[in-house]
């Protein structure tokens, strides 16, 4: 291809020229995320931009090609000015060739080609820690407000106690895979362009059991089912997280122990509803006790209590009996109870009752619809 049809390779890359390897190197690495056929199937468009940025990161990352190129130009690359050979020269097939082969192979993805430039796959070889496990209880609303020690079964992994967690019969240890020399991957390709693939002898452990332990198989695990006491913290709600340390899986090559995370879900209550650290009910009172002002007896969660109405209290009103609802989890303070009211009308009167309420509206007589304003719209 001609020197005219060809793009800049620095503007490819979106560097400037003199860009230091470094440069280069994280430019690629930016636009091959973007472009690469396995993130764009099918996409014509990208496929080009992908062989395009790849072409110029492999002059551009070699200093000699780049002298070259900033001398020459792209016809330091074409065979027919005689400056030399292009990129993928010199293997019997260009990066077309060498990303039909390898890019499609339809066995490596993304992470299997770049896996030498964007971190390679093979498991982890230092101490990690196990894993953690979540399980899920119920608690009741006055547990959950107080705190309660309960029992949780456990179903977990623990180290095989007679290799130790290593796998291996007593008297004997791992050994480092002879095909990947304990990396846990193998390389493949030439140049810049080389893939990591996880080892297939040591499935990317690095090592080798040729003796396994045959308590667990090799497995340096064992299940273990154990009964915990858990005591869960006054204050918890629906998602709180109680977190027991080390009860989870075990830890690889010395790790520690992950942890045990009890999930509580509160069970709704008869009376009370919560919202948040607050609480909240509604509180029945008769006409008298709401006209007068009377003292009544309610339920709360430290007991019945006893709350004073406001004379002529009306039904929605709420009253706040402060540090009587839930203590925040965690500490740090308690929320608070409201009351709703509810004024009951009395039902049944007799024919006495009836006129005491009539002359008792004749004595304070009141509209309470006074203050509507809304006429109703047209008549049919």
């Amino acid at each position: 291809m001609g020197s005219t049809t060809k793009k800049d390779y620095y503007e490819l890359l979106g560097i400037k020229k003199g860009a230091t390897a470094a440069e280069v190197k994280k430019a690629f690495r930016k636009l091959a995320r973007k472009y690469h056929p396995d993130i764009n199937p099918g996409d014509k468009v990208s496929e080009q931009k992908f062989k395009e940025i790849n072409e110029a990161n492999e002059v551009l990352s070699d200093a000699k090609k780049t002298q070259q190129y900033d001398q020459f130009g792209h016809a330091a690359f074409d065979p027919s000015y005689g400056q030399g050979a292009g990129p993928g020269a010199g293997t019997g097939q260009g990066f077309e060739g060498f990303a039909r082969n390898a890019t499609y192979s339809g066995t490596q993805g993304f992470e299997d080609i770049f896996g030498n430039i964007f971190g390679n796959r093979a498991r982890q070889q230092g101490p990690s820690k196990g894993e953690d496990t979540t399980y899920a209880v119920e608690v009741d609303l006055e547990d959950a407000i107080f705190g309660k020690t309960m029992q949780v079964d456990l179903q977990r992994e623990v180290k095989c106690a007679v290799c130790g967690g290593s796998g291996a019969q007593p008297g004997s240890s791992p050994r480092t895979c002879p095909t990947c020399m304990g990396s846990g991957s193998i390389s493949q390709g030439k140049g810049f362009m080389q893939f990591a693939q996880t080892c297939p002898t040591c499935r990317g452990e690095g090592t080798i059991n040729p003796n396994p332990c045959l308590a667990c198989a090799g497995r340096g695990v064992l299940p273990k089912s154990e009964r915990i006491n858990v005591k869960i913290p006054p204050g918890v709600d629906n998602g709180s997280r109680v977190r027991m340390a080390g009860l989870g899986g075990p830890g690889e090559k010395g790790g520690p122990p992950g942890d045990v995370y009890i999930v509580t879900k509160v069970r709704t209550h008869p009376y009370f509803e919560r919202k948040g650290d607050n609480l909240y009910s509604e509180a029945g009172v008769t006409v008298k006790e709401a006209a007068l002002g009377e003292k009544i007896e309610i339920p709360t969660v430290d007991g019945m209590v006893s709350l004073s109405l406001p004379e002529g209290v009306q039904t929605g009103q709420q009253l706040k009996l402060k540090g009587k609802g839930v203590p925040h989890f965690g500490g740090g303070g308690v929320g608070d109870h409201y009351v709703t009211i509810k004024v009951m009308t009395p039902t049944g009167l007799s024919d006495r009752g009836k006129e005491l309420l009539r002359e008792l509206d004749r004595m304070h007589p009141s509209n309470p619809r006074s203050l509507i304003t809304f006429r109703g719209f047209r008549k049919r």
